[in-house]
């Protein structure tokens, strides 16, 4: 089968299917004389009356067409009527001049199903980068036009698309596209195929620019609406956690001077006393010894609540593991928990400030579930991927049927705390029956990495 007939700029003065033909200098130069009346009115008509009806009705159609494939599904089967084809597509250069996407009827191939390609893996790039006016092949199936190394051709096998025509879509001397009818019958499209082509792709370019630019403005309001959104969101979130951290500042200060400062208090006066006594008794200093003992005891815990040692010492897993048990026990309750890790020590890898907010995420979820559940079993599930790290705190508890007594300040710093590190945070019915399941995501091109 042979190649694909390219019709290049140079290649004939252009004629167009509104019934105008060139006129043939030649043969006046030649002596020829000037073209009869007939050729004249030929030249000088209008297209065919019904030829024109089928524009206008295009025209028509296209109206009120908000989007690619609502344009090509709308226009195509009066496209047909002009140009008959079992396929039609539109490809549309994006704005940055290395892509294109593809837009297809009545049935969409791999071309129109895939991302954004690159226009130099195109099969008709030589169309889209304006090397050819037009390009038309016989049999496009065995057309090595459409078959070079790295070529994205699969599409025309699939699809049996023999016969093709392409032509550029231009607005204002600039391609921006091309339009492409195909047919499953070898051989079909004539040059005369080709004038038309142009001449639908003249009525079509201008409305595909104008929606290409309304995309491109409406990805752009919404890239920049999204921007907004997070630097808003990050505000709030550090000024929710700044309170928080002044609160909890507050917090260690009161029980550092309601509890250890007024032992100590206590101990020092005992102390001053002792020292006016000739001789101390062994008995007298045992109550001292235990009050110093009651003392560092809750340093340690208000240092442990401030700062997560064992998350810093042992790693996340086992930091989750010690919370669990701990505030079980320390709860009084019966309940049962499970900690399912998955992740081979990838949180740990994490940059401290990362692991550190979703400890706290995973320590506030697990207190939740102890203190409002009313359940008695709590499970926490630490999974990664490639793409992402998550954890889950499972509870088989009474559920978010009470929102009052589930939504709340802890609530709000486990989101504002996701928020901080660019986690996704939800909180919704547990999947495994009753209860509540609270989920943070960290997505890896959020997850830092420790040198």
């Amino acid at each position: 089968m042979g190649s694909a007939r390219i019709r290049t700029k140079s290649a004939e003065t252009r004629k167009t299917n509104r019934g105008l033909l060139a006129l043939d200098w030649s043969r006046v130069a030649g002596g020829g004389g000037w073209p009869s009346k007939e050729e004249f009115t030929t030249m000088l008509n209008p297209a065919p009356p019904s030829l024109l009806s089928q524009y206008l009705t295009i025209s028509r159609l296209l109206a009120g067409q908000l989007d690619f494939h609502s344009v090509i599904r709308s226009v195509a089967a009066e496209i047909s009527q002009i140009i008959p084809h079992d396929h039609m597509d539109v490809c549309i250069i994006q704005l940055d001049g290395k892509y294109h996407t593809a837009h297809e009827s009545p049935f969409e191939t791999g071309w129109g199903s895939s991302p954004p390609a690159l226009i130099s893996d195109s099969p008709i790039r030589s169309v889209l980068h304006g090397e050819v006016e037009a390009l038309v092949t016989d049999d496009a199936c065995a057309d090595p036009t459409f078959h070079f190394e790295g070529a994205f051709s699969g599409p025309i096998i699939d699809g049996n698309l023999r016969s093709r025509l392409h032509v550029p879509l231009k607005v204002q001397g600039d391609i921006i596209g091309a339009l492409s009818c195909s047919s499953h019958e070898i051989g079909i499209y004539t040059d005369k195929d080709v004038e038309m082509a142009r001449s639908i792709a003249d009525l079509l370019a201008p409305y595909f620019f104008a929606l290409r630019a309304a995309e491109q403005a409406k990805r752009s309001a919404i890239v920049e609406t999204e921007a907004r959104a997070r630097e808003e969101g990050l505000r709030l979130g550090a000024l929710k956690l700044t309170e928080a951290l002044e609160a909890e500042r507050q917090r260690i200060g009161m029980d550092l001077h309601d509890q250890t400062l007024a032992d100590l208090t206590r101990l020092a006066r005992r102390l001053e006393r002792l020292t006016h006594m000739p001789d101390v008794p062994g008995e007298t200093l045992e109550p001292l010894f235990r009050g110093l003992q009651h003392c560092m005891h809750d340093l340690r815990q208000i240092i442990e609540a401030a700062r997560p040692s064992v998350l810093q010492l042992f790693g996340f897993s086992q930091a989750i593991e010690n919370h669990l048990d701990r505030s079980v026990r320390d709860s009084g309750s019966t309940i049962e928990w499970a900690l399912d890790d998955e992740t081979h020590g990838a949180i740990d890898s994490l940059d401290q400030p990362v692991a550190t907010a979703l400890f706290r995420i995973a320590q506030e979820a697990i207190n939740n579930a102890i203190r409002h559940s009313h359940g008695d079993r709590i499970d926490v599930h630490l999974r990664t991927t490639e793409r992402h790290v998550s954890i889950e705190v499972r509870d088989n508890g009474i559920g978010l049927s009470t929102p009052a007594k589930r939504i709340g300040g802890g609530i709000n710093n486990m989101r504002t705390r996701a928020r901080l590190i660019s986690a996704r945070f939800e909180i919704s019915k547990n999947r495994e029956g009753s209860g509540t399941a609270i989920r943070v995501t960290l997505p890896a091109n959020a997850a830092g990495r420790e040198k």
